[in-house]
């Protein structure tokens, strides 16, 4: 079992930055494939940016490339989405994802979730 927590949401100007962080219990973090989506209302979950097989990070779009950084600490079991030059598109629910065997970027990929954190983008 793989219980996530993530934190940093909030309410930020167009522009500005937040950095999300998803911390992960159990002792092989280090082997889990992690990823972040996002939720808008009204919207399916999409992908946003995770790892591939070689531990390059992936990205949705070119759009989210330049403008957010997917990394991990594995001494510290936490994964980070560090969000710049945010836009009001982007105001979703962030969740952080993991599983312990498969790489994807469809949501049915993780067998495990967070409880998600709010990022809303004001114009």
């Amino acid at each position: 079992q793989v219980q996530l927590v993530e934190s940093g949401g909030g309410l930020v100007q167009a522009g500005g930055s937040l950095r999300l962080s998803c911390a992960a219990s159990g002792r092989a973090f280090s082997t889990y494939t992690m990823a972040w989506f996002r939720q808008a209302p009204g919207k399916e979950r999409e992908f946003v940016a995770g790892f591939g097989w070689n531990g390059v990070p992936l990205y949705s779009s070119d759009s989210v490339k330049g403008r957010f950084t997917i990394s991990r600490d594995n001494a510290k079991n936490t994964l980070y989405l560090q969000m710049n030059s945010l836009k009001p598109d982007d105001t979703a629910a962030y969740y952080c994802a993991a599983d312990t065997s498969r790489i994807g970027v469809r949501p049915h990929d993780y067998d495990y979730w967070g409880q998600g954190t709010q990022v809303t983008v004001s114009s």
